[in-house]
């Protein structure tokens, strides 16, 4: 099933169980924007080549629309929808004051020079500048994509509308970036998990962890959950996959990927079929790579009594169908990793406010948000007698519809 798909099929049952209005749930659903632009550049060697690019903007009840740009070869509106969507449920969940927003220019970075990914960024937001806002929506890295390009989008935004910095989150730290931003999505995995263990009487400290992709979000995830005590046991990413029962030293390990470019041929533990991350023994997985990793194929064999979903829609409806029956406690993509979108929040207030926070505020205000964020879930599962998936959609959805219909959207 697709990420769209997907994403509908929860929104629609969490309005069911919420007993929403049939016309309200009909005007949830639809984008209040869709933009498609065409970017033409000229490559380093003279040539001319042509880029799509979107920008689905779902919904503004709650606040400016907040959601990342993607460069990726397999970007088309479909996904941008389900991601610009997802985005409108994990603000709410959080319960910053955000929309959801999601786009992308289906290209392939590394095929591109800097100076040709600079051109691309450039004329994309030449295309969208009047239609993105510190108001408005609000842009931030995503697959693809990093602080340098923020840092462009800024730039040539600045020159319509005048210095700008909260317009995009995500930024290099010189142009009013945040401290933290960089690990925030994996360190708010680390407190969903926390607050998670510690209903069932748990600590990361005592159990064992396979983190499946090892990225940003993986290898902060790793990192932090190493620094607890946790034991991590394997790790895999595009480039193979090591195991150590042992438990992995994750700061070696680091060290080892930065320099030789691959996580195989680690000195401390051994190599292993990628394949079998997924259904690796261990008492906590975090697929924190692509999206339907986890399907009807594989799902039986999962071994894991928790799973924390660090990347977006790891999990198809089928196989949370299979590990529901299994006892699998599944911590839900629109919470686990809402680290990053948080601290996005963070950053665009400091740069509305112009007064920057150190570090430690920052990560110790992500933690009372993921905390709090957490029982307001379980107690929509109390309420609901539903899942943490489905608990955080009926919160999510439920903030949504509330902001719409306060707002008057009947009118």
């Amino acid at each position: 099933m697709n990420a769209l798909a997907a994403t509908s099929r929860n929104f629609r049952n969490a309005a069911r169980i919420l007993g929403l209005d049939a016309k309200i749930e009909k005007s949830l659903l639809i984008p209040f924007r869709e933009i498609k632009v065409e970017c033409t550049i000229p490559k380093d060697d003279g040539s001319l080549v042509s880029y799509v690019g979107f920008r689905v903007q779902h919904d503004n009840a709650r606040g400016p629309m907040k959601g990342g740009i993607r460069y990726h070869p397999e970007v088309d509106p479909d996904e941008v929808n389900a991601l610009a969507q997802l985005m409108t449920w994990k603000t709410a969940v959080a319960d910053i004051p955000y929309g959801g927003a999601k786009g992308g220019i289906g290209c392939t970075p590394r095929d591109l020079s800097k100076s040709e990914l600079e051109r691309l960024t450039r004329v994309f937001t030449q295309k969208i500048h009047d239609l993105i806002g510190t108001h408005t929506d609000v842009p931030a890295p995503d697959m693809g994509t990093n602080a340098q390009t923020m840092a462009w989008i800024l730039d040539e935004y600045s020159k319509f509308h005048g210095h700008s910095p909260a317009v995009v989150t995500g930024k290099p730290i010189d142009l009013g970036g945040s401290l933290g931003r960089e690990a925030a999505t994996g360190r708010g995995v680390v407190f969903g998990t926390e607050a998670l263990l510690a209903e069932y009487g748990k600590s990361v400290k005592d159990l064992t962890f396979v983190i499946q992709g090892f990225g940003n979000v993986g290898s902060w995830a790793a990192r932090l959950i190493h620094e607890r005590g946790g034991k991590v046991i394997a790790v895999s990413d595009i480039t193979g996959a090591i195991k150590n029962p042992n438990g992995i030293d994750i700061t070696e390990l680091i060290k080892h990927k930065e320099s030789t470019g691959s996580l195989l041929n680690f000195g401390g533990g051994d190599n292993m079929d990628p394949n079998e991350v997924l259904v690796h023994e261990c008492d906590v997985l975090i697929p924190s790579a692509l999206g339907g990793v986890l399907n009807r194929e594989n799902a039986s064999s999962v071994k894991a009594k928790f799973i924390v979903e660090a990347a977006n829609h790891p999990t198809d409806p089928e196989a949370d169908e299979i590990l529901s029956k299994k006892g699998v406690i599944i911590l839900p993509d629109i919470y686990a990793n809402a680290g990053g979108v948080t601290v996005s929040y963070f950053e665009w207030v400091q740069n509305i406010q112009g007064f920057m926070w150190d570090e430690e505020k920052v990560n110790n205000e992500l933690q009372r948000y993921m905390t709090r964020a957490f029982h307001n879930i379980k107690n929509m599962c109390k309420t609901h007698e539903c899942n943490l998936r489905m608990g955080a959609f009926t919160l999510g959805v439920n903030r949504v519809a509330r902001a719409t219909v306060l707002r008057g959207w009947e009118a």
